[in-house]
Parts: C-alpha cells; structure tokens; sequence
C-alpha cells in the first residue's frame, strides 16, 4: 500500500533563459551545431515555474546576464543549507561569471556567502540528503570541494564517484525524494559507491538508464510531488507506487545543453522552526 506522502513547501530560485544557447561543449549533450529556440525555452521554463507556484512553492528570480548562456542552469550557483550560501567555482572558464551574478544576488537578499577555493558546482554535486551531504566528484566538483563543504555546514558529507560521462553532475544521476529516501541510476557511480547508497538507501527507488537519460533523475520532489521529465515513464510509475505524485514538466529544449528541472532549480533551505 502506497504511503501518505506529505509535501513541504520550498523556497526556489531560478533565472530567466533569456540568453540560454549551447556555444560551447562542455559535456556530451552540448553541441554548437543543435541551435536553441529560445521562445520554447522561455515557454517550457515559465511551464515549470508556474508548477511550482500551482503547488504553493515560493519562486524568486535571479535577472540573467547576458554572456552568461548556461546561467538559467540556477541550481550550479550554490548550495544552501539552514540559511548559509555556499558558492560555485566552476571548472569551465565560460561560467565562472555566473558566480559573480548569482553570490550578489544572495548578497543582495542579506545572506552571507562563502566562495569555495576548489571546483564545486553547487547543487550540481552537492546534494543536501536529511542528515548529510550526498557530493559527487568525477567530472566537475573536487573532493577538495567536498571537505571545504563540511568544514563550512558542519554537516556529514558524503563523497560519491560518477563513472559515465553523461551524468556528469551528481544531480542528473540521483535525486532527494525525501529526508529518508532517493531515487539513483546504479550504472552512474563507481562500485564502491554504489555500495554506499545501498547502504544509506536500502528502499531507494532504482531508474534505469533509458529514464536517467530522459533526465529523469534531474527531478524535483516536494516529498510528495515529484516534478519530473514526461520522458521517464517507468520511473514515474515506481514512484506513484510509493505514494509520490508525478508532475511532469516537459524542459525538453534544455537538455541540449545537458540540463533540465533540477539544473533549472536553485533551492533555498532555511533553518527549519
């Protein structure tokens, strides 16, 4: 029997694709000769932003830069856990801007900001998880990145290997269902840590590869709505058997550079009362 699942109201941050194009390669998904229509891209973005509103999350806007074609990917800008920013340092040259545009804003909004001194990419890699830190390296963050994390939150962090290119962000390989449980593709991560999330997650809720590479591991759950790609249909279909409630959210025109709702989605947890 499907458990009762009870949503939490969130605190998101996003950026307009105004400027959203591919113009370099930085992973396997991107390339420059696949062009953008910027007109569905805006359209599919403000489709989830009204989704989330439609289930009474906040959602504030950060103003895009032009220059900055990745920058709509908000969710890479920082990681915030009870109220403190922890920054991005990019790998790739052509973002680290979006660090400058995104640590005023939270400046801006009266949060104090610490600007890592290793790669890190934010929520990208690192995924706050209940009582610890899920952070992925292979790719883009450092395990330096991920000491420097702990250090800052004081919080567990637990360090998990990607192996296959086309997840190259922890967040397009695993996803937070809840503060107890995730929903992971095994075939991303090296032996030792699938090991690892067996042991953390002995319940997890397991994709396949067709459903990861529909980006339907780069989802947002509520702990009860799961905002997820309309593509990954048997993924969708394990987790209303457990109680959650699809909400797809087609950000098709984004996957062209490798992202999708959770690369779209920053998210700001403040100290719970």
């Amino acid at each position: 029997m499907p458990e009762n699942r009870v949503p939490r109201r969130r605190r998101f941050v996003v950026c307009e694709p105004r400027h959203f194009a591919v113009q370099y390669a930085i992973n396997p998904w991107m390339s420059t000769g696949r062009p953008v229509d910027v007109i569905r891209a805006l359209d599919q973005w403000q489709a989830l932003v009204d989704a989330y509103r439609a289930h009474g999350h906040t959602v504030d806007t950060v103003a895009p830069v032009p220059g900055l074609p990745d920058m709509v990917f908000a969710a890479n800008c920082a990681v915030v856990v009870e109220g403190r920013v922890f920054g991005s340092h990019f790998h790739a040259p052509e973002r680290r801007g979006e660090s400058v545009a995104y640590e005023a804003w939270f400046k801006t909004e009266g949060f104090e900001v610490q600007h890592p001194e290793a790669v890190c990419e934010g929520e990208g890699d690192l995924v706050p998880a209940g009582r610890w830190i899920l952070a992925g390296t292979g790719f883009r963050t450092t395990p330096e990145a991920h000491r420097e994390a702990q250090e800052f939150f004081g919080v567990p962090v637990i360090s998990l290997t990607l192996v296959d290119p086309y997840f190259y962000h922890l967040d397009t390989a695993l996803f937070v269902l809840d503060d107890e449980n995730v929903a992971y593709y095994p075939g991303a991560f090296s032996p030792g840590s699938r090991e690892v999330l067996e042991r953390l997650y002995p319940d997890a809720v397991i994709a396949t590869r067709e459903d990861a590479m529909a980006f339907g591991l780069n989802s947002v759950s509520d702990g009860r709505n799961v905002f997820i790609a309309p593509g990954a249909g048997e993924l969708a279909d394990r987790l209303s058997d457990r109680g959650y409630v699809p909400v797809p959210v087609d950000l098709s025109e984004f996957h062209k550079a490798g992202g999708g709702i959770k690369c779209c989605t920053q998210e700001i947890r403040e100290t719970r009362s």
